[in-house]
């Protein structure tokens, strides 16, 4: 009971976000943007520009091409920019073949970045008003351009983020991520009705030009430049927004390497961007809600999750050794002799009732995330295996990424 105690702080944080998202939820501003309608008269809609950065996908780019094609909007307001960052396979080729379509442009590159690349796209759509971002492996709903056009009818809006969700999961950890970007849907929505959002991801987030033209370009920025953008946008007193019903595809990494090197990237960039580059920003009452409490308390997320894993991993140990302490004092004949199991023997303990309210909580956000994007596909398997792995494999690279960052490891974006 004793060394339960200890968990107690980071339960009580869980249950405080859990909170903070719930009002955050339920507020004006969000059910105001869930009711918002879609832009349905597309005649006079604003040029639009969408930059894809292509470095070494030729077996993905042409799906994702296809997908950009096949938007509902007016041809000759939609202009493509593929712009091959120096690839060493069969991409350019690829690329080539679409270049002949009149709303395309291919540009090739020397390889210096996703960064780099996608500035190269910037500087050659100077009439576009609208400046999207999609990765070269993801794929975008028909009418999502729609919803991403109707979220700027918002002047005060300077960009708007869509609602990811993995493109048809099949290994194990593809369907785990199913789970988690479901549940990031939520989180995503509920954050930008406070315009607390800290990064614009780069499946098909949407700019103003007017915020390249005040702010500059993007920068290389610890491989997180979408994250980086975002801050240096709230350090500027804009707002993002989020287009819920806006929905975009990516292929999650299949493999748990692959996942590794993804997350760490991602998360080292958050520390370093945060903690170096906008430390500002924490505790700023210039934006409370992101200042005050978002990015606090993703800094704590990422200590919670490293404590609880070394203390659960303690904990089994321990009970471990005293079962085979057990073992030893007690009869064979008794140990291997059936036992009936009944509720008497079940642990329910303050902390198993708080976790248990948590985890079930965590699968209502899912469910509510999944329902207001009407993001395809079944939840239920996809739950399951998140509940099992997420709270395995999730301290690993955060464990990796603190000491990346302590020791000052560079990152790597592949």
């Amino acid at each position: 009971m004793g060394s339960e105690i200890l968990t107690y702080p980071f339960i009580f944080l869980a249950l405080y976000f859990e909170s903070f998202l719930l009002v955050t939820y339920l507020s004006k501003p969000a059910r105001e943007r869930r009711n918002a309608p879609t832009t349905t008269n597309l005649s006079g809609t604003p040029q639009v520009a969408i930059v894809v950065s292509v470095w070494n996908e030729e077996t993905t780019i042409k799906g994702t091409i296809e997908s950009l094609l096949a938007l509902e909007y007016p041809q000759d307001k939609l202009s493509l920019i593929l712009v091959n960052d120096g690839s060493t396979d069969g991409t350019p080729a690829v690329i080539d073949r679409f270049a002949a379509h009149p709303q395309i442009t291919a540009l090739h590159e020397q390889h210096a970045g996703k960064f780099a690349a996608m500035n190269a796209g910037i500087e050659y759509a100077k009439d576009a008003e609208l400046i999207g971002f999609l990765d070269a492996d993801s794929l975008v709903a028909p009418d999502a351009l729609k919803e991403i056009v109707a979220a700027f009818a918002d002047r005060d809006i300077d960009a708007v983020t869509a609602s990811m969700s993995i493109h048809k999961p099949r290994t194990m950890l593809q369907r785990m991520q199913y789970a988690e970007y479901t549940l990031s849907i939520t989180l995503r929505h509920a954050f930008a009705s406070i315009n607390s959002l800290y990064v614009t991801p780069g499946p098909f987030s949407f700019y103003r030009q007017s915020v390249f033209t005040r702010l500059g370009l993007f920068k290389h920025a610890y491989l997180a430049e979408d994250m980086e953008m975002a801050m240096r946008m709230q350090r500027a007193g804009m707002r993002i927004g989020n287009a819920i019903r806006a929905r975009v595809y990516t292929k999650g990494p299949p493999t748990f390497r692959k996942l590794l090197k993804q997350r760490v990237r991602w998360t080292t960039g958050f520390l370093r961007n945060v903690l170096f580059d906008y430390r500002d920003l924490i505790g700023s009452r210039k934006n409370a809600a992101l200042g005050l409490l978002v990015l606090p308390l993703g800094i704590m997320a990422i200590g919670s999750g490293i404590f609880l894993f070394i203390y659960y991993v303690t904990q089994v140990v321990q009970h471990g050794l005293h079962m085979i302490t057990l073992v030893q004092a007690v009869p064979l004949s008794y140990t291997f002799s059936w036992h009936p199991l009944t509720w008497f023997y079940v642990p329910i303990t303050m902390t198993t009732l708080l976790g248990t309210t948590l985890m079930l909580s965590v699968l209502a956000w899912m469910m509510i995330g999944k329902h207001i994007s009407k993001t395809p596909g079944k939840l239920a398997l996809n739950v399951v295996v998140y509940a099992l792995l997420y709270g395995v494999i999730t301290p690993i690279w955060l464990m990796y990424s603190v000491s990346n960052v302590a020791l000052g490891t560079r990152t790597t974006w592949r």
